[in-house]
């Protein structure tokens, strides 16, 4: 039997096997993060299936969607069977439509026990579009500071401890900067970052986190665009300065950078939209040390420029509510993780207690 389930409840079920039938584009698009790709029609069938709707007859664009899905039919069914060995199918579709209600008919009379999603994708992502309407978020803790300093590498081994940490750049699937995309292929569509944010979001939440750390990001991270509510209360939580030498940073960047296939080819291309900024002449010389292989160099002289663009000190500053210094990066996060279990939550404990009286 067919069992009907509405978004709230796929919590409530163990290990379920998402199961989006739309075709390879729309699932590329945006889908619920962790879904497999099972689709009924194909680009170019939908497309086609899609014009005799709208230009001849629904009943018309039904029998043509048919001829298509038919011939699959035994390959669908196959596929579901496997996934559903590992857990209960939730089939959806764009609004929990034909496209999912008759594959799970078939699957169904086949003996596959499944569950078909109320309102398909875009009730998902309704919930989406509301939670990031909805105030307050969690309290902030926000690492700043020029590049290479290494706020990513704090972010990554915090997680790896049990902190709430979120990088948002591996969520944009982008480093924030002009080569913020070399070496990391195509972006996420605006859709599906805010549902990988919503997640981690609602992961964090439901650990009993009372705060979030992230890197301190513009609003938008290369193609994405943070959540306005979301970006305001990053800028109203607890600021902390991360800083390092001019060579740990040099050394950091170029590492990071080399171990990326074809990189410089990538850098050159990125330097090209640098050109109003920096001036013909200057770009000229950023790519004579690129064609020298002066990697430690070209990397110093445009954190020159980065740093005068973002503005954050290169040493101990009294603007900020904390500060690390990553000349020596173990007693740094052990400072942070200090100040994280006894001023951070201890704070926010004492005003959760406030706001209760």
């Amino acid at each position: 039997m067919i069992r009907e389930i509405i978004v709230e409840e796929l919590e409530n079920l163990e290990n379920p096997i998402l199961v989006d039938v739309r075709s390879e584009g729309e699932y590329q698009e945006a889908t619920i993060p962790g879904a497999l790709n099972l689709p009924l029609l194909n680009n170019e069938e939908r497309a086609q299936v899609g014009t005799t709707y709208t230009q001849t007859s629904p009943a018309l664009a039904r029998e043509e969607g048919l001829k298509f899905i038919s011939p699959k039919l035994p390959d669908l069914i196959k596929q579901a069977q496997i996934w559903s060995e590992q857990g209960p199918l939730v089939l959806f579709c764009w609004r929990g439509g034909m496209r999912s209600k008759s594959l799970a008919s078939v699957l169904d009379l086949m003996g596959v026990p499944v569950y078909r999603l109320q309102g398909g994708y875009k009730s998902y992502r309704k919930n989406v579009v509301e939670f990031f309407e909805q105030e307050p978020f969690l309290k902030f803790v926000v690492l700043r500071g020029n590049t290479g300093v290494g706020k990513t590498e704090i972010l990554k081994q915090l997680k790896s401890e049990g902190y709430p940490s979120i990088d948002l750049e591996k969520l944009a699937n982008n480093r924030g900067s002009v080569f913020g995309d070399v070496g990391l292929g195509a972006a996420p569509s605006q859709k599906k970052f805010e549902a990988l944010l919503y997640e981690e979001l609602r992961e964090i939440k439901d650990k009993g986190y009372s705060y979030i750390i992230v890197e301190c990001e513009s609003k938008r991270i290369g193609r994405v665009t943070l959540p306005v509510k979301f970006y305001n209360a990053m800028q109203q939580g607890t600021q902390i300065l991360v800083y390092d030498s001019i060579p740990n940073r040099v050394k950091r960047l170029v590492q990071e950078y080399t171990e990326i296939p074809d990189s410089l080819t990538q850098i050159r291309e990125a330097l090209i939209r640098l050109a109003k900024t920096l001036g013909h002449k200057k770009l000229e010389q950023y790519n004579l040390l690129l064609e020298e292989n002066r990697l430690a160099d070209f990397t110093q002289n445009l954190l020159e420029y980065y740093d005068a663009l973002y503005g954050y000190p290169n040493e101990s500053s009294l603007e900020y509510e904390f500060e690390l210094s990553q000349i020596a990066p173990d007693r740094a996060i052990q400072e942070l993780k200090n100040f994280l279990d006894k001023e951070v939550a201890v704070q926010i404990g004492i005003s959760i207690q406030a706001d209760e009286i």
